[in-house]
């Protein structure tokens, strides 16, 4: 698994709640202080949360093998968050099979493969 993996996931489910925020239709979700928008926050805050993890993968490959061991289950964490906030849409032409596998088949399946996979 590498953060092209975490980068496809990331902007699969943001283009899909993007839209939910346009001020341009008129909208008031994620804007206003009703649940729905508070909703919305709350779910797109937590997807940037999971996805931001360049920073641990970028020093996975120079860490010792405990901090690697926890880096590793940070990895898996959060991709977990965004494989089930992404598996909502499995119907959507977007979807990547990617996104409905665990961490660890991720490991078999480089992420330059994985672009060409529907």
């Amino acid at each position: 698994m590498d953060v092209q993996h975490f980068e496809r996931v990331n902007a699969f489910i943001e283009a899909r709640l993007r839209p939910l925020f346009d001020a341009e239709t008129g909208s008031e979700h994620g804007f206003g202080m009703d649940d729905t928008s508070r909703s919305l926050r709350a779910l797109l805050n937590t997807v940037k949360a999971a996805a931001a993890v360049k920073g641990l993968a970028a020093q996975r490959a120079d860490a010792d093998r405990a901090t690697r061991d926890i880096i590793d289950q940070a990895l898996e964490h959060n991709w977990d968050v965004l494989r089930g906030v992404a598996r909502h849409w499995e119907d959507h032409p977007d979807f990547l099979r990617e996104f409905k596998r665990h961490a660890w088949e991720l490991d078999e399946s480089p992420a330059a493969a994985a672009t060409t996979e529907s």
